[in-house]
C-alpha cells in the first residue's frame, strides 16, 4: 500500500560541512542517502528509522532508506531529502528559466520496502 507526500529536497547543515571532507566520504553520503519522515508518518505507515521506502514521483523513482526527522522540523504529510543523486532522480529536466529544475513541493507516493529496526 502506498500513501501520498509532498517531498522537498534541500541543503542541510551537516551536508554543508561535509562538502569540506568531500562528498564521497561517509558523512556527506549519509546526508544524501536518507529520506527523512516525521515519526508520526513513520508510525502511519509502518517504517522505522533504519527501514527502506520507495518514492515515486511524476519524473522518477528513488528506493530510499529512512530516518526520523529531527523533532517538530518536518510537519506531517511532508517529506525531506538532501540535494544528491537521489534528490536528482526525483526532480524533471525543466528549469523554467533559472537554471534549477523545480524541487520544492513535488506529489509523490511512499510505499514500504522493509519495515526497519524491529
Amino acid at each position: 500500500m502506498s500513501e501520498t507526500f509532498i517531498l522537498i529536497p534541500g541543503r542541510t547543515a551537516k551536508q554543508g560541512c561535509g562538502i569540506s571532507e568531500g562528498k564521497f566520504k561517509d558523512g556527506y553520503q549519509s546526508e544524501i542517502n536518507n529520506l527523512q519522515i516525521c515519526e508520526e508518518d513513520m508510525q502511519r505507515i509502518g517504517v522505522s528509522p533504519g527501514g527502506r521506502v520507495r518514492v515515486v514521483g511524476e519524473h522518477g523513482q528513488i528506493d530510499v532508506d529512512v530516518k526520523a526527522s529531527p523533532k517538530g522540523e518536518l510537519p506531517s504529510g511532508m517529506l525531506f531529502i538532501a540535494y544528491g543523486d537521489l534528490s536528482s532522480q526525483m526532480m524533471g529536466g525543466d528549469t523554467h528559466g533559472t537554471g534549477m529544475p523545480t524541487s520544492k513541493g513535488m506529489d509523490v507516493t511512499v510505499e514500504v520496502l522493509r519495515a526497519g529496526a524491529e
